[in-house]
C-alpha cells in the first residue's frame, strides 16, 4: 500500500553493486529500512545524494507490515539545508547527532513526539546563528526525555552531585566513579534547563564541555541496552575547542 511519509535519514549501506539499504526514521512507521535498487546507476531517478545523514525527506513508499525491507516510489528533499553542510561546526555537530540517533533509536512504531523533536532540531541546527558550541549537549539531554531515560530535575543547594547510574542529583559522592563533581553538575543542570532554541546563550569552557559530553555518552551507554561506542565526539573536541 502507498503512503506519504516524512523521513529523517540515519544510515545507508551498500547492498550490491547498484543498490543500497537506507535506514530512515519516519513519522508514520518509526525506524524502517528501505532497499533502493539501481540507485548507483546513471539511469536511476533516485540519486544517492538524497540519503546523506539527517537529510529531511518527503517520501511516497510501498509499505508492507510484515516485510523487513520497504520500497520507495518517490522521494524529495523536504527542507534544503542552508548552512549546515557548509559550516564545519554545524556539520561536525550533525555527524555526532546522527551517530547518537543511530545508536539510540530502535523503535519500529510511531512516536510522533520524538519524530517532531528530531525534525525540528535538524532545522534549528541549520538556522541557529551565533554560538552553537553547546548545541550537541542540549540536544542529547533533551533526547533522553523521548527515550524514557531523562535525568531527574532535582538539582538543589543540597543535591549538587550528579549520579550517572541513578540519573539524579544527590547530596553525597556515590561509591562508584560514574558521577559528576559539584561544578560540572551545576553546569549539567543548566543544560537540562535550557531550551534548544536558547542554546546560543550558553557559555561553557571547552574543558567542561568535553567532560560533560563524555558524561552524557556514558549516561546513554549505561541506560540504553545495546548502545554502541561513539566515535564522532572526538571530532567535536577538535572542531569546537
Amino acid at each position: 500500500m502507498l503512503h506519504k511519509v516524512k523521513g529523517i535519514v540515519l544510515h545507508s549501506v551498500k547492498y550490491s553493486e547498484t543498490s543500497v539499504i537506507v535506514k530512515i526514521y519516519t513519522d508514520l512507521f518509526g525506524l524502517k529500512s528501505f532497499l533502493i535498487r539501481g540507485i548507483r546507476t546513471k539511469k536511476s531517478k533516485i540519486k544517492p545524494g538524497l540519503f546523506q545523514p539527517l537529510t529531511l525527506l518527503n517520501l511516497v513508499i510501498y509499505y508492507k507490515e510484515k516485510t523487513s525491507l520497504q520500497s520507495i516510489k518517490e522521494v524529495h528533499i523536504a527542507y534544503p539545508f542552508k548552512s549546515l553542510p557548509f559550516d564545519i561546526k554545524k556539520s561536525s555537530i550533525a555527524l555526532f547527532i546522527n551517530e547518537l540517533l543511530y545508536n539510540s533509536i530502535r523503535e519500529e512504531e510511531t512516536n510522533i513526539a520524538l519524530f517532531n523533536f528530531l525534525w525540528n532540531s535538524c532545522i534549528q541546527l541549520d538556522l541557529v546563528d551565533g554560538n552553537i558550541n553547546c548545541f550537541h549537549l542540549v540536544f542529547s539531554i533533551h533526547l533522553t526525555h523521548f527515550l524514557g531515560i531523562m535525568p531527574q530535575r532535582n538539582y538543589s543547594n543540597t543535591r549538587q552531585i550528579f549520579n550517572i547510574k541513578e540519573g539524579q542529583f544527590q547530596s553525597s559522592i556515590p561509591e562508584h566513579n560514574l558521577y559528576l563533581d559539584s561544578e560540572n553538575s551545576s553546569t549539567l543542570n543548566t543544560i537540562i534547563s535550557t531550551p534548544l532554541e536558547m542554546v546560543s546563550i550558553l557559555k561553557i569552557s571547552p574543558s567542561i564541555r568535553a567532560r560533560l559530553l563524555t558524561t552524557i555518552i556514558a549516561y546513554f551507554q549505561y541506560h540504553l541496552q545495546g548502545f554502541r561506542e561513539i566515535h564522532s565526539h572526538q571530532v567535536l573536541h577538535t572542531v569546537l575547542s
